[in-house]
């Protein structure tokens, strides 16, 4: 109805006589232009419902240090005293006292876990150790890759590598005491 309608006044013209179709054009005098066929739920993909069938949900974010001390760690809520081992999403006591008692045997819970651990960080206290090369080399063949650092470091660098979701270790070492806060919350990067 609409389109009829100004199909006439457009042929009608203004006062400068300006027509933009001819009087007799059978396109715009027949009755409102319509579409044979109106589209329907089943024609279209915006009218389909789509629907998602979770099978497994999305694990969080994974195990998070949120500080360290001289006695521990404070990892997801959790107090941990002495050295730590973090396998997420275990957390174990590691039996070393210092950065001299780390062996191939100390590092063997780290290399026969599955699913098989791409990054180990080791926090070797207040400040970076010099470990074995024969250690770091072992645990090369191993197919992990082993990073060395202080604690502090050690305990931002895990929470980096776990929040990008990669499969990652720590070995941590607290440091010594310090005339500093008690508890430290580590640094995000």
């Amino acid at each position: 109805m609409a389109a009829s309608t100004c199909a006439r006044l457009f042929l009608r013209g203004t006062a400068r006589s300006l027509r933009l179709a001819s009087a007799r054009s059978p396109l715009l005098l027949s009755l409102p232009m319509t579409r044979a066929h109106r589209l329907g739920p089943t024609d279209d993909e915006l009218y389909q419902r789509t629907t998602v069938s979770i099978m497994q949900r999305e694990q969080s974010g994974g195990v998070l240090i949120y500080s360290y001390s001289s006695r521990g760690f404070n990892i997801d809520g959790n107090g941990v005293i002495g050295p730590c081992a973090l396998l997420p999403p275990s957390i174990l006591q590691w039996n070393v006292g210092n950065y001299k008692d780390i062996t191939v045997e100390s590092l063997a819970l780290f290399y026969m876990v599955e699913p098989r651990i791409e990054v180990l960080i080791l926090g070797t206290g207040s400040r970076v150790e010099r470990l074995d090369r024969d250690i770091l080399k072992f645990m090369r063949k191993k197919g992990i890759a082993v990073e060395v650092q202080d604690t502090p470091n050690a305990c931002a660098t895990f929470n980096f590598l776990s929040s990008e979701r990669r499969i990652v270790a720590a070995g941590l070492i607290p440091p010594p005491p310090s005339k500093d806060q008690e508890f430290l919350a580590v640094e995000s990067t």
